[in-house]
């Protein structure tokens, strides 16, 4: 009698595996289909995201005056037109330098000045800089034939990021396009996160601390590190094209770069205000002079102003996700990878904290 009552359950436990079987196949499925379609356009999301999150408070602002709709309108229209207009002129110089620089390297055409006297006065490494710099400068076809495998990966990297240049000015575009849908619709897209990380961590205060946390976050690195960043570079690069530096445009990239992993912006100014002093009139390069020291301490006003209260991050890991960000998905891996990785530097440490109470 027990062998035959316990067939009938057997029986009925034998569909149930298969059913949750079934079922977590068809949701592996799923979420590999929906993987493959969304991972193309990932940065993009995730950059979308990060600038409707940074532009809330604006809208937050706007919206009881013109409306939900009308606000986040507002913000994505005036993102595109930045977009289209100074950002286009500075992706047009940099790809137009980006592809002469490549065009005379590889023609071999380009022109070296002869080394500076001073390197000698360099301890250790002086006169083999200036050994290998007289090398170049006398005989540039040889010194490409013999270092030439040292540089073929850099120039190749340098092609391909500046043939990458007009897709991420339209996917800065595209990105301005979905902030603005995402802010129209922000109380419902705050409203799934938070169900999200109560699905995550099973607590609904906390899972109000974590978003609560990365909002900050967000905005700490996105506007406090990023956004000053980016208004003193643009600020730079309008007098870069104003006194007529034909490297205008990666000159505004460096100093983009500098501004986010927060070196100052003197190491890069002074010896191009030393260029302009030896090459145009006194008047204007004594113009040029004070504009680049007014934007150089600008950030002792600007950062205290967009940093919010938002959490130090340390300089390392800025550093790690503009490089990596910048290899992985160019120009806007720039902006994207610093902030990715702010947040998840901070969720990690809040974890840990967490698990150590």
């Amino acid at each position: 009698m027990e062998g035959k009552a316990q067939k009938p359950s057997r029986a009925r436990s034998r569909p149930s595996m298969i059913d949750t079987a079934i079922r977590i196949g068809l949701v592996i499925l799923l979420v590999y289909a929906s993987a493959r379609i969304v991972l193309p356009f990932a940065f993009l999301l995730i950059w979308s995201a990060i600038l409707s999150v940074m532009l809330h408070p604006l809208h937050a602002r706007l919206a009881p005056r013109i409306g939900n709709r009308g606000s986040a309108f507002v913000i994505g229209l005036l993102g595109v037109a930045l977009m289209l207009g100074p950002t286009a002129v500075l992706v047009t110089s940099l790809a137009t330098s980006l592809y002469s620089l490549i065009s005379s390297l590889q023609g071999q055409d380009i022109a070296i000045p002869a080394a500076p006297p001073w390197l000698d006065g360099i301890p250790l490494v002086g006169q083999k800089i200036k050994e290998f710099w007289t090398q170049i400068a006398s005989n540039l076809p040889a010194a490409l034939a013999k270092y030439g495998h040292l540089v073929g990966g850099p120039l190749a990297w340098l092609a391909s990021f500046a043939g990458g240049l007009a897709l991420a000015e339209l996917s800065f575009v595209l990105s301005f396009v979905i902030a603005a849908i995402l802010l129209a619709y922000s109380e419902p897209a705050a409203a799934f996160a938070r169900r999200l990380l109560e699905r995550v961590t099973g607590d609904d205060a906390r899972a109000e601390q974590l978003l609560a946390l990365t909002a900050a976050t967000i905005r700490g690195v996105g506007l406090g590190v990023v956004g000053v960043a980016v208004i003193q570079s643009l600020l730079l690069g309008l007098g870069f094209f104003a006194i007529g530096i034909q490297a205008a445009g990666p000159l505004t990239l460096i100093a983009l770069l500098l501004g986010i992993i927060q070196i100052p912006l003197i190491l890069l100014t002074l010896p191009v205000v030393a260029y302009v002093f030896l090459t145009e009139p006194t008047q204007p390069a004594v113009i040029f002079l004070i504009w680049n020291v007014i934007i150089g301490l600008s950030d002792n006003v600007l950062r205290p102003l967009m940093l919010g209260r938002g959490l130090e991050v340390p300089m390392p890991i800025i550093l790690f996700g503009v490089i990596g960000g910048m290899v992985a998905e160019g120009l806007l891996g720039l902006f994207v990878g610093p902030v990715l990785l702010a947040v998840t530097y901070v969720l990690m440490l809040e974890w840990l904290e967490q698990h150590h109470a």
